[in-house]
Order: C-alpha cells, then structure tokens, then sequence
C-alpha cells in the first residue's frame, strides 16, 4: 500500500461558509492485488469528512497496518471517510483489473452501461436574467437537468431566479435547487410552495442537518432530497424518519465506492431515489463516483458534471459529458492509467 499527497487548482476560488477553496489536497493510495495495480483517491473536505491532517495519520496507520498484515484488515481498522474511501476504491479498482472488467461491472452491474445523465450546477449569483442566461447556455449543450444554488440571497430572490429560469428554458427541462441547508423551517415553507407553481423536481437540504423529523414535515409538494445529512445520519436513519424523497450519495462522505453502492441500492429498496455526486474531486474519485452511478440501475441525473471546476488534475479526464450524458469507461478498473 503506497500512499502519496498530490493538490489540484480549482479554475475559481469556490466560496463556502467554512471559508474559500483555492485547491484540493489529498492522497492517491496503491495497492496491489492478483499482480494487478489499483488506484484510490482520499480528498478530505472538512465539513465533510476529516481534515487533511487527520486523513494523512489515519492512511500512514493504515499503510502500517497493511505492511504488518494485509491490506483487508486495514481497510476494516480506517474510521475516517476520505482516507477510507482511498483504500476501498484502490482495492476496488486492482479487483476489477484482476477481472478484466469495468468497476461497475466488478460493483455488481451486468449489463453494459455507456452513459449516465448528469446535471448542470447553476450558480445563484447575479440578477435573473444572467441567471437565466447561464440556463439557456446549459441547455443548449444538451443537459436536461439544472440544479440552481439558493439560499444566499433571500427567499424572494431566489424565487425570482427559479422563475426565470423556467421561462427561459420551458417546461421539458428539470429544475432542482440547493439551499445548503440555509433556511429556517418556515422560510422552507414559504419556499417550498412557491417552487412548487415553478415545477421544481426537488428542494435539496432546505435545513440544517440536525432535525430529520423537520424534513420529513416539509415532504408533500416538492420532492425533499437530504445531502449535508448524510454526514451525520446513515441511510437508515433517513428510511426510518421518513425524511426524504431523495438522497444525495458521495462516496468521498461514505467512506468508499463499496457503501456508497450498498447505500444507493437500500435506500431504492426503500422507495427513496439515489443522486451520486462527489465533493470536487480529482480525477480518480470523479471517475470512480461515475462507476458507483452506472452500477445504479435507473439512477436520476447526477451530480457529476464537477471536471471544468479544476484548472489542474491528475490525468486526462476519461468520462467527458455529451449531450448532458457523463460516458462511463469500459476499460478495465476506473478507465486511467494502472500507475498515475
């Protein structure tokens, strides 16, 4: 097990309210398995998962463990996400290798899998009318999916943006929006019956991770989808609560291409749709989190389309976005290189 730090630029400094991203830091874990070569990614995202610090001890423990006995049990010893993540999809990638298949098909998908939808992230910056703009521009490259950012401007304006979208785009194209957890249970309210009238597919995280029984209260008109949540709640507590409509699966937050499938595929079980998406990832957890939606069968439009917000990478992307579909590699592993 080999482990290495790597950074990547972001074409734009992204602002969050724990501060802006210039760059991603992470790791790119090796390991070995039936003479094959498999290649992980670990990128911490505090708020997320642990923090670059914690991800580093916990890979060097690790990579310990896995000189001292095997790679197995130091994959079953790491109990933090991202470097957990970096291990499980290291291991998963060398199994396919060994298998010469695609890592979806080594996840458990039969049958071939050329495209996955995938949709096209508006920001909520700017007037309406920019707004709509950018709308007008996604659509034209192909995306059937537009998800608006929401939260930061005031409920009024965010409605007035949602509205000018769909007059620019018309009814064919679904609308989502994300508010990031920034609203107050009535302000949710208010919104929610709005964006209603305005045919929105689903509100995402329209309140704070804590209170699932809040969600579950907002649920009827709007589809309610949970991602922030699923940082502190697994999916059977979302089943349980009967919170969400929706839910938001990153394989970066859940510890690894492995639970993200298991997780996709109970929480279908339970009648809740899946979305995959990542956490501005590098190239190998992107690609990756692209298998673990082509192993999801009848997956909704995910959020994958995440490549163009990185200036710089860690090899040429193999999953390019036609016509709003993200093209799943079918070489053997994730589709990069053995060795990066």
């Amino acid at each position: 097990m080999d482990v290495e730090p790597f950074s990547v630029e972001l074409a734009d400094p992204l602002g969050t309210a724990r501060g802006t991203i210039q760059q991603r830091n992470g790791f790119l874990v090796t390991v070995g398995y039936n003479g094959r070569h498999g290649v992980g990614e670990a990128t911490p995202l505090p708020g997320w998962t642990e923090s670059y610090e914690e991800c580093r001890e916990a890979l060097n423990r690790g990579a310990n463990i896995a000189t001292e006995l095997d790679w197995g049990v130091a994959l079953a010893k790491l109990d933090t996400p991202a470097a957990r993540h970096g291990l499980s999809l290291a291991f998963a990638e060398a199994r396919a290798r060994a298998s010469d298949e695609p890592l979806y098909r080594s996840l458990g998908r039969d049958d071939l899998v050329e495209s996955v939808p995938v949709n096209a992230t508006l920001s909520g910056d700017g007037t309406p009318s920019a707004v709509a703009h950018r709308a007008r521009e996604a659509v034209k490259t192909g995306f059937q999916t537009l998800k608006l950012k929401v939260g930061t401007n005031g409920i009024e304006e965010d409605i007035e943006r949602v509205r000018a979208i769909r007059d620019a785009v018309g009814d064919e194209i679904a609308i989502r929006v994300d508010a990031n957890g920034a609203w107050t249970p009535v302000e949710a309210r208010q919104a929610i019956d709005s964006l209603a009238v305005l045919d929105v597919e689903y509100v995402e995280q329209p309140l704070s991770t804590a209170d699932l029984s809040a969600h579950a209260e907002l649920r009827g008109s709007v589809d309610i989808a949970l991602d922030e949540s699923l940082v502190s709640h697994d999916i059977e507590d979302v089943i349980e609560s009967d919170a969400a409509d929706v839910v938001i699966i990153k394989p970066m937050v859940l510890g690894g291409p492995d639970r993200a499938v298991a997780a996709a595929l109970r929480a279908q079980e339970a009648g809740i749709d899946p979305v995959i998406s990542n956490t501005i990832d590098a190239v190998v957890a992107r690609t990756g989190a692209v298998h673990v939606a082509a192993r999801i069968p009848d997956v909704r439009p995910c959020g994958l389309a995440t490549g163009a917000l990185l200036e710089t990478d860690l090899a040429s992307d193999p999953a390019p976005i036609i016509d709003g579909e993200i093209s799943v590699p079918q070489d053997a592993g994730i589709g990069l290189p053995e060795r990066l």
